[in-house]
């Protein structure tokens, strides 16, 4: 099984109540985030699944607690360089099958195949989103800059003169961790378009 998350900026104290908090995050410290994400992901996740980190794991990867840490999650893990992932320490890049800063990928559930294209960075234009090619990325947060990114896809689909659709909506899904549909878990793209689905009702 494959399972998708980003933004997670373990030991961040800026993300939680011992700093300025950015997301709203519900975590009095640091300590209580991580023990929250650890213990979720792993009642989730098996040693047999795949999970494609968006980028952002962590502050640093030369911290002894976070390589101890990413140590314990579970799953083949794929880490998608962000802005704030420090590999510098081999000890912490070993802890990935694979270190990436983009793939594209098909994914399949109830008899429906999807293309998806993955990196860190939101972009407007991406390798097949005409056809129903699904980017999932992080980055933003639940920031003025994604409500911003989300209305440029949404003129995308209302714009007359991009007739090239297919039928297809043109769908980029941020899958960072503080998004209320991901509550700071692994998702699959199952549960990931079933929340979207859900939001639009």
């Amino acid at each position: 099984m494959n399972y998708f998350i980003g933004d997670l900026h373990l030991f961040n104290r800026n993300q939680t109540g011992e700093g300025v908090n950015y997301d709203g995050r519900p975590f009095a410290t640091v300590a209580e985030m991580n023990q929250y994400i650890l213990e979720h992901w792993n009642a989730k996740i098996t040693n047999g699944d795949t999970v494609y980190i968006l980028g952002d794991m962590a502050m640093r990867g030369r911290n002894e607690a976070l390589i101890a840490l990413v140590a314990q999650l579970k799953g083949r893990k794929i880490l998608f360089r962000g802005n704030h992932d420090d590999l510098s320490d081999y000890r912490y890049q070993k802890l990935f099958a694979d270190i990436t800063d983009y793939r594209e990928i098909s994914e399949s559930f109830d008899g429906q195949s999807y293309k998806l294209c993955l990196m860190h960075y939101p972009i407007l234009m991406w390798n097949g989103q005409h056809r129903g090619s699904i980017l999932l990325y992080a980055h933003t947060h639940n920031t003025v800059e994604e409500t911003f990114f989300q209305k440029c896809v949404k003129g995308l689909n209302e714009n007359k003169k991009l007739s090239v659709q297919q039928g297809k909506p043109i769908r980029a899904i941020n899958v960072g961790c503080m998004m209320p549909y991901m509550k700071y878990e692994p998702r699959t793209l199952k549960e990931i378009l079933s929340a979207q689905d859900a939001r639009k009702e």
